[in-house]
């Protein structure tokens, strides 16, 4: 058993309901092999699930990226969400989604007539806490080492799992990632560049992935009247950079306050963070 982790909780596997510790999958899934599926992460409040739609078009095109077909529909990928919710009782929670290839002979060819593995559970959602909303984060920057599909949602995170390494290793909360000299994003979460005013984030392509919030906070943008710019961003904005932000589905919209062991502008949340983390409280509060 796991430390941490409720094994009695129910989880979903391959169209079964059983206990998270009972949950078994062959050690030939080629999610386990070769890392070869996607996932996704949708969080809901008071049990109510949010921004599921961008959630699961994302889901979809993540399957369709690397030709995974699970007959699923739309529709059916909603009522397992839902149910998952219904089952944990959980309020503010987080359903995860993994699809993989499904289980098969070691060959890195897609395998045919092989049936995909579907595995969901949820967990309870620890929102973040006033104080870290206030204070912010700290981050140092580090070169983008991953591949070229970051659009993927894919559950081959090694690149990821360096990168939040790193930042533990350095004593901060997380990094910026650097490709050619251009912002990505962070370990696991977009991040936001604001300068006199106007909110930039580098431009959706196969580089960044796009997260759910990125969307949510243009909308964000317009309604308080904060011109938004996609572009590339190089280092030195950045570094001069008046304020820092991060966004995730888990870690919802923080301030980076602190970077590269300087303040970042005044090294406590501005007023473009101020008004953004107002509306997305307010979208939150209307579900």
């Amino acid at each position: 058993m796991i430390a941490d982790v409720d094994n009695d909780s129910v989880v979903y596997l391959n169209g079964d309901y059983v206990r998270l510790g009972d949950a078994k999958i062959s050690v030939l899934d080629r999610g386990f092999i070769f890392g070869d599926g996607i996932y996704d992460v949708v969080p809901a409040y008071n049990g109510k699930p949010f921004r599921m739609d961008g959630h699961l078009a994302r889901l979809e095109r993540s399957l369709a990226a690397i030709g995974i077909q699970t007959g699923r529909s739309r529709s059916d990928w909603e009522a397992l969400v839902l149910d998952m919710i219904t089952r944990s009782g959980l309020g503010d929670c987080m359903v995860y989604i993994q699809v993989t290839r499904g289980v098969a002979k070691r060959d890195h060819a897609f395998p045919n007539k092989v049936v995909p593995t579907v595995f969901c559970m949820v967990s309870p959602f620890k929102r973040p806490t006033a104080e870290l909303r206030e204070q912010g984060l700290s981050a140092v920057g580090m070169t983008d080492i991953r591949w070229l599909r970051c659009e993927i949602k894919s559950v081959s995170l090694l690149g990821n799992v360096l990168a939040k390494q790193y930042a533990v290793d350095a004593g901060v909360d997380d990094v910026l990632q650097f490709r050619d000299g251009y912002l990505s994003e962070g370990s696991a979460a977009n991040i936001w560049v604001a300068k006199d005013g106007v909110l930039l984030a580098p431009p959706r392509s196969n580089l960044i992935l796009e997260g759910i919030r990125y969307g949510l906070l243009e909308e964000l943008a317009e309604q308080a009247g904060i011109t938004f710019n996609a572009r590339p961003i190089s280092q030195q904005e950045v570094d001069e950079a008046d304020e820092l932000m991060l966004s995730s589905a888990t870690k919802e919209l923080l301030p980076i306050t602190s970077y590269n062991g300087k303040p970042v502008g005044t090294g406590k949340a501005g007023p473009v963070y101020t008004a953004l983390r107002a509306g997305y409280d307010k979208a939150i509060a209307a579900l």
